[in-house]
Order: structure tokens, then C-alpha cells, then sequence
């Protein structure tokens, strides 16, 4: 998965080599060198007139990840904000395979970042909402402020979740907080299931090679160009070639076929998380719709 260096080693420390689901970054100090927001080429086969073009705007940077300012479509103004990044960007450390965590404490920071990239607030959490490795790679923090104070203290918006599934060919973004870089491509495919050393996730989202993400990229929105909608979370690639590793996803079909895809990267799907918040931004794991892993 995609994190920077010195988390992925201390990772492997504290949980033993093999079972820390990390793809390593490139230093921390390289950070310099990406300043200011470079798009990387986008394939020549997802650029249209129609499309928009996608910022920075709403996305957050983590000590070790990158992330962004969500909200459902249901999600009132009034409501505690959301940020979402990876189940494996968890302060604690990685969930473990049929682990789930709701309603833990938390008081992490996140920095803010306007369209050009440049840091504008820092935000806080108050909690965990939810956080797994299973089935999915997801966390989401709530934040002490609403979306109306941070919209009117820094003039950002949240970035929608989209509800519905995405599909083939569309044209999408991968938006990082933590090196200030957008990342352009398209959906190439899905995976039935992909297999990272003990994790194991469900219909994830394959991008096409433009997207050729590095460590830090982790938990940055997946965001549809024609909408602006967030539609999966960015969390590994296919790095040695190696087959079903640690920073080697594989590729497994309804029929237990393997197949990998060197130097391919991968997201998480977010469709489905809208369901399980209900009024209030609230968690509610048996809310009808709601299919997310329970505790």
C-alpha cells in the first residue's frame, strides 16, 4: 500500500516482516521537490471537452497519507465534516484481516489544501467513524468543525461521495494532499478480488498506466472528471511483479484464476458508503443499503 518510507518500516517492526501492507514511499525530505501541483499526463483516451478540470481543492495531507474533505449526498451543511483516507493510514497502525474499529478517539490533524495545493487550515478529529482492512481499505475520521464553518472560514467545499457504482473508461483523477499532485488516467477495470499479503479486498478499481502512483498517495480521492464526485480511495499497486505480496497485489477471478499486473494500480470503491451514514453524518452499520464490514 501506499505510505512513506519510515511508516512502512516502522510497520514491519512493530508487526513483523510480511503482514505491514505497505507500499514503500519515497523519503519523506523528496517532499521538497513536489511543492506546487504537477499534473501527470492523462491518457490520451480519457481526454474530452467535457471534462472538468479537477484541483487540489478539499483534499488533506496526513503525517503519513493523503485524504480529503468527504460528504454523502444526504450530508447537511450543519453536519461534522468528514475526512477519508485508507484503512491502512489508521494512526494505530493496520487493522487487521476481519477487524473493524467505530468510535475511537481520536485527535489527528490534517492540513487543508485550496486548489493550487497550498495548506490553508489545519483540521482535527474528534474520532474514528470507521476504519478496516477487510473487504475494503478505508478510514473515516469526524472532525470537529461542520462544513459550514470550514466553508466560510476557508472557502472550501467538501468533495461529494458518489452512490452509485462507477464504470469502465471513465475519466478520473487521483487527487494527493500529501505531495500536492493530481494524477490523471482512467478506469481500465475491476478487480473481483485483490489479494495484498493477509488483506483481501472486494471489486476494486484497476486504473489504466497513466496513474502511476507512489508512497504518500495513499487514501487520496478517486475523483470522476465529469462530475467531481469521489468514487473510490487510491491504495496500492502491483510494485516487484511479485504475486499476491506485500506491495504486490494479484488479481483473483470469481473462479480462483490469479493474474497480476506489474507496475498497475489500484483503488477502493466509496459507492457504498454513503448508506451506511444516516442523519447527522452518523454512523449506522445496520441501516438498510449498508453493506460495509460490521465489528
Amino acid at each position: 500500500m501506499r505510505k512513506p518510507l519510515v511508516a512502512a518500516l516502522f510497520a514491519l517492526v512493530i508487526t513483523g516482516a510480511g503482514v505491514a501492507p505497505a507500499v514503500a514511499a519515497p523519503a519523506p525530505a523528496a517532499a521538497s521537490t513536489s511543492t506546487s501541483v504537477s499534473a501527470v499526463k492523462a491518457d490520451t483516451k480519457a481526454a474530452a471537452p467535457t471534462l472538468q478540470a479537477v484541483s487540489l481543492a478539499g483534499t488533506v495531507a496526513l503525517s503519513n497519507c493523503s485524504g480529503s474533505v468527504i460528504r454523502f449526498p444526504n450530508s447537511a451543511d450543519s453536519d461534522p465534516a468528514l475526512v477519508l483516507s485508507n484503512g491502512h493510514c489508521l494512526e494505530t497502525g493496520f487493522p487487521e484481516p476481519g477487524e473493524v474499529i467505530v468510535d475511537q478517539a481520536s485527535s489527528r490533524t490534517f492540513g487543508l489544501l485550496n486548489s493550487a495545493g497550498t495548506r490553508v487550515a489545519t483540521l482535527r478529529a474528534g474520532k474514528v467513524a470507521y476504519s478496516t482492512m477487510t473487504d475494503t481499505d478505508v478510514t473515516i475520521y469526524q472532525l470537529t468543525s461542520t462544513y459550514t464553518t470550514i466553508k466560510n472560514s476557508y472557502g472550501i467545499s467538501a468533495l461529494t461521495v458518489q452512490d452509485t457504482h462507477p464504470t469502465v473508461g471513465t475519466a478520473i483523477t487521483v487527487a494527493s494532499g500529501y505531495w500536492k499532485r493530481l494524477y490523471n488516467c482512467s478506469i481500465d477495470g475491476f478487480a473481483y478480488r485483490l489479494k495484498e499479503g493477509d488483506w483481501t479486498w472486494k471489486d476494486s478499481i484497476r486504473y489504466t498506466s497513466a496513474c502511476n502512483t507512489i508512497g504518500g498517495t495513499s487514501g487520496s480521492p478517486v475523483i470522476d472528471q465529469a462530475t467531481g464526485k469521489v468514487v473510490a480511495v487510491n491504495n496500492t499497486g502491483n510494485e516487484d511483479g511479485e504475486t499476491c505480496t506485500v506491495n504486490n497485489p494479484c488479481e483473483v477471478d470469481a473462479s480462483g484464476n490469479v493474474t497480476i499486473h506489474p507496475g498497475i494500480n489500484y483503488a477502493e470503491e466509496t459507492y457504498q458508503i454513503p448508506a451506511c451514514f444516516t442523519t447527522g453524518n452518523k454512523l449506522n452499520l445496520s441501516a438498510s443499503g449498508c453493506t460495509l464490514p460490521k465489528p
